[in-house]
C-alpha cells in the first residue's frame, strides 16, 4: 500500500509505478483508490477510468493476480482489513489515531507472512511512538463530548448563509429517494458558488472546518446515543455531500516552467535509520471527539536559530549542497531579513494576528525566492520542486522574521 498526501499525488504515483513496472517488464499491476473525480493531464479521471474496473471491485480485485500495489488517497487507510498487506510506503504526515489506524492496516496475519515493512518518508519515530502509546495498554476517555456543541455548530453554519434550509431539505430528499447524481449536483453547486463569492478566505476556512467538525461529532454521538433531531440528521447528510465539493484556498503555483530545468541527478536516496519502536508499559488516556472548529494554521513553538540549523541538517543535509552553510544562513538570516521588510508582512505583524502575518510572509518569501533564481539556483530548485523543503523554509524563516529583533542566535 502506498499512502499519499492527496488525490493529485496518488495519480502521479500510480502512473510512475505503472511506468516503472512496464520498464522492468514486470507482470504485476497497480490500483489507485480515491474519492470522486480529478483532473489528470487535462482529462477528468476517476478510479474506474484509471483502473479499468468499477470502484466497488477494488477490494476483491486487489486480492487477485497480477495486482500487488494499492495507491491510496485517504481511502482504505482505516477499516480495511486485508491480510495480504505486507509493505507500506508512507508519503503523508500522520499523527494520533490516524497514524494508528493507517499503520495497523498491516496487522492481519496470513500464511507465509512472517513480518511487515514500513518505509516512511514523512513522519519521525517520536510522532509514531506518541500515537501508538495511547492505545498500547488500557485507554480511557479523558472527558466527555458535549452534545450541545452541535447546536452552536449548526447555528454558525446556518448563519454563514452558504445554503438555505430549503436547499438542505431538497438535497436530502433527493438523496434518500436514490435519485441520480446529476439531480443533486445543481443544488450543491449553487452552494459552492455562494461559498466562493460571498466568503473571504478566512471565512471559507472557518466554514469548512466547522462543517467537518459537525459531521464528525454527529457521526460519533449518533452511534452511541438515541437522537430524534431531524435538523441534525439532514445537515449531516447534506454536509457530507457538500464538503468534498468545497475548494481549498488557491495558492499560486510559482513552479510552472521550472521542472524541466531540474537536474534529477542531484538527488539521492539516503537511508537514515531502521529501528524498532518500543512503547512504554503504562495506561493512557485520550481526549474526546473535538466539538470546536479548528480552522486555520496551528500555532508552532518558536525555535532558536541553532535548532533550526540542526533540523535543516537532519532533514536536508543529505542533499549534495554546493555550500550547505550558505543554505542554512539563507533560511535563518537572509530570507527572514528580506521577507521581513515586506510592507504587507510588517503591517500584519504589527496590527493583526499571527495567522494573517504568516499569509503575508509566505507571499513575501515566494517573491524573495524568485529573486534567487540566478544567484542561488540550487536552493531555488529545491524550494520550487520539494514541497517538504519549501514548507520547512517558510515555517522556520517565519519564526525568525516574526520574532524580529528578539531572535536568539
Amino acid at each position: 500500500m502506498v499512502v499519499t498526501n492527496g488525490i493529485e499525488r496518488a495519480i502521479r504515483y500510480v502512473h510512475a509505478i505503472r511506468d516503472y513496472l512496464k520498464e522492468r517488464k514486470s507482470p504485476y499491476r497497480a490500483i489507485v483508490a480515491f474519492s470522486g473525480e480529478h483532473s489528470d493531464g487535462g482529462k477528468t479521471v476517476s478510479e474506474a477510468t484509471l483502473n479499468g474496473f468499477p470502484a466497488v471491485r477494488i477490494t476483491d480485485t486487489f486480492q487477485e493476480e497480477p495486482y500487488r500495489f494499492l495507491v491510496c488517497a485517504d481511502k482504505f487507510q482505516t477499516g480495511y482489513d486485508e491480510p495480504l498487506l505486507h509493505t507500506m510506503y508512507v508519503d503523508k504526515p500522520l499523527s494520533g489515531v490516524k497514524a494508528v489506524q493507517t499503520l495497523s492496516r498491516l496487522n492481519r496475519s496470513h500464511a507465509g507472512k512472517h513480518d511487515v515493512f514500513v518505509l516512511d518518508f514523512q513522519n519521525d519515530t517520536e510522532t509514531v511512538k506518541a500515537a501508538f502509546s495511547q492505545y498500547y495498554r488500557t485507554t480511557i476517555l479523558a472527558d466527555e463530548t458535549n452534545p450541545n456543541k452541535l447546536h452552536d455548530l449548526q447555528a454558525d453554519l446556518d448563519n454563514a448563509q452558504v445554503y438555505a434550509p430549503d436547499q438542505v431539505e431538497a438535497c436530502v430528499k433527493h438523496y434518500l429517494d436514490g435519485v441520480d447524481r446529476d439531480q443533486l449536483d445543481p443544488i450543491l453547486n449553487r452552494c459552492v458558488a455562494v461559498y466562493q463569492s460571498d466568503l473571504d478566505e478566512d471565512a471559507q476556512v472557518a466554514f469548512k472546518s466547522k462543517a467537518k467538525v459537525f459531521v464528525r461529532t454527529y457521526a460519533f454521538l449518533s452511534s452511541i446515543l438515541s437522537y430524534n433531531n431531524r435538523g441534525w440528521e439532514e445537515r449531516s447528510i447534506f454536509l457530507n455531500l457538500l464538503i468534498p465539493k468545497l475548494p481549498a484556498p488557491v495558492e499560486e503555483d510559482l513552479s510552472k516552467g521550472i521542472l524541466e530545468t531540474i537536474d534529477m541527478d542531484s538527488y539521492r536516496a539516503e537511508k537514515k535509520a531502521m529501528q524498532a519502536i518500543l512503547l512504554e508499559d503504562e495506561d493512557a488516556e485520550i481526549d474526546p471527539v473535538p466539538s470546536e472548529g479548528g480552522g486555520g494554521q496551528r500555532e508552532v513553538e518558536l525555535d532558536l536559530l541553532s535548532n533550526i540549523v540542526a533540523n535543516f541538517n537532519d532533514l536536508f543535509g543529505g542533499i549534495a549542497w554546493a555550500d550547505k552553510d550558505r543554505a542554512g544562513q539563507m533560511i535563518t538570516v537572509e530570507i527572514p531579513a528580506k521577507a521581513g521588510e515586506d510592507p504587507a508582512f510588517r503591517n500584519a505583524r504589527e496590527h493583526s494576528d499571527r495567522d494573517n502575518a504568516r499569509v503575508e510572509y509566505t507571499a513575501a518569501v515566494k517573491r524573495v525566492i524568485m529573486g534567487m533564481m540566478k544567484d542561488d539556483t540550487q536552493f531555488f530548485k529545491h524550494f520550487m520542486d520539494n514541497p517538504d523543503f519549501k514548507r520547512f523554509v517558510i515555517n522556520s524563516s517565519f519564526d525568525v522574521a516574526y520574532r524580529g529583533e528578539d531572535c536568539v542566535t
